[in-house]
């Protein structure tokens, strides 16, 4: 484990690595306060020339120490604005986000810097958050120095140290990001984030723009990071197959809203939820002995300035009942911290014989325990 360079009391050590909770699937309504992050009825809305825009309409969820939350969806569900309201990039039109208990919603800038350090972000594109003129080291100085840690040497150290943690050799240090491949330039972009020992990082889509054999090197080094140091992850997605490497339980968005959340054993298994179940038959498979459902979404995704009424995903499911068209689902519990909005699992759905259970054979690409590493794995050795 690396040696912190900094000396107690610059708050820049690192803390005790947190184990997976036993129960990692438990959801709650009222906040918890074992619950690093509490995210309540968040509604978050734009305003352009077409209208107004419900990005995130009235999302709850919570996320504990040293877990990981998957969030998935297709592209325009919602999970990134959602992703960005956390990190206070944006400002959530109602509700609630509370970090360690403490409400951040509203914070100005000079109330959010103590926490700051606290939370992170990983973005898609490691070349946009990048200063293309400012070489790699100055790049993953700047955290310590805005935050004022450490005296000059031990920044130098810390940025040496960052380096190594991500699988770079501490002599590139001194190159510019168009110099390094894209999944070196996303090492480094999660070495930054990693600078100032956050207990939260939101990765927003970190792999999509990488192929296969990088996107395993990725979620290895997160999961590798996440073991020795105990952050938690926000994991944004839209696919579902990437998310099975990483995640403890898995949120599905769609238009704005969470339709189901679950452990990431009962996704795969048994998902409550038809649009759930189109997202896992989409992922592809190379055993030809498991037959396919692809396709399984019909139609395309209803206009997000004027969604359908009742469940917003009636238009495009096969189950839909009478009352999907006029009653939009709560999302409920229906199992062990299991929770899915729809009405195929309430009393709408008349009585037990009709409530539609997708329970799936085991297939080549299901997790039966979380697979200890994705496959290509990374080699651990400095590039």
């Amino acid at each position: 484990m690396p040696v912190n360079p900094l000396q107690p009391g610059t708050v820049l050590h690192r803390p005790t690595p947190i184990p997976h909770p036993a129960d990692a699937g438990r959801h709650r309504q009222p906040p918890s306060r074992a619950a690093l992050l509490d995210v309540d009825g968040l509604h978050v809305r734009y305003r352009t020339r077409r209208g107004l825009l419900h990005a995130v309409d009235g999302v709850s969820l919570s996320l504990q120490a040293g877990q990981t939350l998957g969030l998935v969806g297709e592209s325009g569900c919602g999970k990134s604005s959602l992703g960005k309201a956390v990190m206070r990039l944006i400002e959530p039109a109602a509700g609630t986000i509370r970090l360690d208990g403490v409400d951040i919603t509203h914070l100005g800038p000079a109330g959010l810097r103590p926490h700051r350090r606290r939370f992170q972000m990983v973005f898609q594109d490691p070349g946009g958050s990048l200063d293309p003129r400012q070489r790699i080291g100055r790049s993953l100085r700047t955290p310590l120095d805005l935050h004022r840690l450490g005296t000059p040497a031990q920044r130098a150290e810390r940025v040496r140290e960052l380096m190594l943690q991500v699988g770079l050799r501490p002599e590139l240090a001194d190159r510019q990001p168009h110099e390094f491949s894209g999944g070196q330039r996303q090492r480094i972009a999660i070495a930054r984030a990693l600078a100032l020992n956050p207990a939260l990082i939101v990765c927003d889509e970190p792999v999509s723009a990488l192929d296969v054999s990088l996107q395993a090197q990725i979620l290895n080094l997160l999961s590798d990071l996440q073991q020795r140091y105990g952050m938690a992850y926000l994991f944004i997605s839209h696919d579902l197959g990437v998310v099975q490497h990483l995640a403890d339980r898995v949120a599905v968005m769609y238009l704005g809203r969470i339709v189901e959340l679950a452990p990431r054993e009962r996704i795969w298994r048994s998902p409550a939820h038809p649009y759930t179940q189109a997202l896992i038959d989409a992922i592809p498979v190379m055993d030809p002995r498991h037959e396919r459902n692809a396709g399984a979404i019909h139609g395309d995704l209803p206009n997000p300035f004027q969604p359908p009424a009742g469940c917003s995903f009636h238009t495009r499911c096969p189950h839909a009942l009478p009352v999907c068209r006029e009653q939009a689902p709560a999302l409920r519990e229906i199992g062990p911290g299991h929770h899915a909005a729809c009405h195929l699992h309430g009393e709408a759905a008349g009585h037990a014989s009709q409530i539609v259970h997708f329970v799936r054979p085991a297939a080549a690409h299901e997790a039966e325990p979380r697979p200890a590493r994705a496959a290509g794995a990374y080699a651990t050795t400095a590039t």
